[in-house]
């Protein structure tokens, strides 16, 4: 990627002035300081004009409200959610970068504690021979086990983000439609946001100096498509939609189940609904 001295430099400037701030307690109210929230004002005085607004023609954000929803008790392990991410949203092609990723977790008789495992553990990297291969090994085959499922996870955009309280640039913003996102232009690589994040849904991108996460491929969504994960998943554990249609899959899917949220004693009100999880699962 080529180098840029006029962003780096202005980043540079940005996140010594962001934590300099953040030091005299200035961003405890929330982000938006050094910026203003300039991308996301630039968004929304284009949206939902017609032709040629952001973020693709014709799209009103005002008009949509985003959900996800997960059956636990669907999930095969089968990783091709994780595949099909990395390849849609150009992520870094190892086992410790990812939007989404899945955990396993396995009771075994006679054991109160519950083993957990996700695709970066070093057993399963070693089983796929190579960290750009994502599966799970077979290490209980042998043992007594009394319960296991698969969990699928990311970025649940919480409708009170606590990543976007603490931004000191507002670049990681929430849009009108419910996605929180991550304007690289503004980042400054500050990694308040890792910290905030009760869920351990982002990863910082050391290529592109920002912090990056799950945007439910807002570029898909908003030309009415599924997001990647969704589309590939055989067994159609990953259920996506629009709340503001009562006839959309994740309407109907939080309708018809009793559906469970992460951590909700954060505060956060997290908008991915689960479903077949126990309280071991955080």
């Amino acid at each position: 990627m080529k180098y840029d001295k006029k962003k780096a430099g202005r980043r540079n400037f940005l996140c010594s002035t962001g934590k300099a701030l953040a030091g005299l307690g200035v961003i405890a109210g929330g982000g938006n300081l050094l910026g203003q929230g300039e991308a996301e004002e630039n968004m929304k005085d284009s949206a939902g004009k017609g032709a040629n607004s952001f973020p693709t023609p014709d799209y009103d954000w005002t008009k949509h409200r985003w959900a996800y929803g997960i059956d636990a008790t669907r999930c095969i392990g089968c990783l091709r959610c994780v595949e099909a991410c990395k390849a849609e949203n150009d992520v870094i092609g190892d086992a410790h970068h990812f939007r989404t990723w899945v955990e396993r977790y396995v009771y075994l008789e006679g054991d109160e504690k519950v083993h957990v495992d996700s695709h970066a553990d070093p057993q399963n990297i070693a089983a796929s021979g190579s960290e750009a291969e994502y599966r799970f090994d077979n290490r209980y085959k042998d043992a007594k086990v009394s319960k296991a499922f698969f969990m699928p996870k990311m970025c649940n955009h919480c409708e009170h983000p606590a990543c976007v309280q603490v931004c000191p640039v507002g670049a990681t913003f929430k849009t009108e439609d419910g996605v929180v996102l991550v304007d690289r232009d503004y980042c400054i690589g500050c990694r308040y946001c890792l910290q905030a994040c009760p869920y351990g849904a982002r990863y910082f991108n050391e290529e592109l100096n920002v912090a990056d996460k799950c945007t439910w491929c807002y570029h898909r969504i908003t030309k009415g498509l599924q997001p990647a994960c969704v589309e590939v998943c055989p067994t159609h554990a990953r259920i996506f939609g629009d709340l503001n249609d009562s006839s959309s899959p994740v309407s109907e899917f939080i309708r018809n189940n009793p559906v469970q949220v992460l951590k909700p004693e954060s505060g956060n009100a997290p908008m991915c609904f689960y479903v077949g999880i126990d309280k071991d699962v955080s």
